[in-house]
């Protein structure tokens, strides 16, 4: 079974356990929540589908169920507080926690460096714009940025990049992309960054409808009264629309400007509110 630390969700982890256990041995779910200290012969198994929430009074008997301690216990109660948390604040904050728990045992989580190149506009932008400007120290960069950022800033960015295997960065100092694309895929923990990231873009954007002469950006937009069949189409059709622009900028693979679009569809009226007369 893979180390704790290769997890971010611990109902898979218990499932994982489950899934071990009895490969090797008769184990059942009813001796799992003995183990545990649970009345109900499925109430693990509810746990691990997601069927039920591991209360907090239990995750210390789970625990010792199987066999954590140190700060593998800590690792997994910092994962059931990051499944339940409700804001995307409290989630950064216990991955945070989690992300540090593992650096203690020399461990690395699988998602943390998904989640923290999405943690930051910046990161994103300057794998973009670094390799475009060869030579170019981190002053320069901090320059060409839009909005502000510091030299600093930009080390750490591009450091973060590196270590991360998004920028390789050659004897010279050049900066060359691993990968055309970068995408967070699945992964729990880095979407809660991903819609950080979209909050800090979308501010970003307000900032330049006046800070940017209208030649050099595009907004447009439409309000739409819609079913939720068509919203199922419409919703294809920007994904495809995404796709043939991603397609037109990796292409080519030089760079004159870093641009980020910005696609929102998102509803204006209360649908429980919604009655038509």
């Amino acid at each position: 079974m893979k180390d704790i630390f290769e997890y971010t969700g611990y109902r898979q982890y218990i499932a994982d356990f489950y899934a071990e256990r009895k490969v090797k041995s008769a184990f059942t779910w009813r001796e799992f929540a003995r183990m545990a200290g649970f009345s109900s012969s499925v109430h693990l198994k509810y746990v691990s589908e997601g069927r039920f929430n591991l209360g907090e009074d239990a995750v210390e008997r789970v625990a010792k169920a199987m066999g954590l301690s140190g700060n593998r216990l800590e690792y997994f109660r910092a994962m059931v507080e990051f499944d339940h948390a409700v804001t995307d604040n409290i989630k950064k904050e216990i991955f945070d926690r989690m992300l540090s728990i593992a650096k203690q045992s020399n461990a690395k989580v699988i998602e943390g460096d998904a989640f923290r190149y999405f943690d930051s506009w910046r990161n994103p932008v300057l794998r973009e714009l670094a390799p475009a400007m060869p030579g170019a120290k981190p002053l320069a960069l901090a320059k060409a940025c839009r909005p502000k950022v510091t030299a600093a800033e930009v080390s750490e960015s591009l450091n973060f990049l590196v270590k991360a295997n998004l920028l390789k960065k050659d004897a010279a100092g050049n900066y060359k992309q691993s990968d055309k694309i970068v995408t967070a895929g699945p992964m729990a923990a880095a979407s809660v960054a991903v819609r950080g990231l979209h909050r800090q873009m979308g501010e970003i954007a307000l900032d330049t409808i006046e800070g940017v002469p209208q030649n050099e950006r595009h907004f447009s937009g439409v309000t739409l009264g819609i079913t939720s069949d068509a919203y199922d189409e419409i919703v294809a059709v920007i994904n495809d629309c995404r796709r043939k622009i991603i397609e037109i900028a990796t292409r080519d693979d030089s760079t004159d400007e870093v641009y980020r679009l910005n696609i929102q569809f998102f509803p204006m009226t209360n649908k429980k509110g919604f009655k038509k007369g």
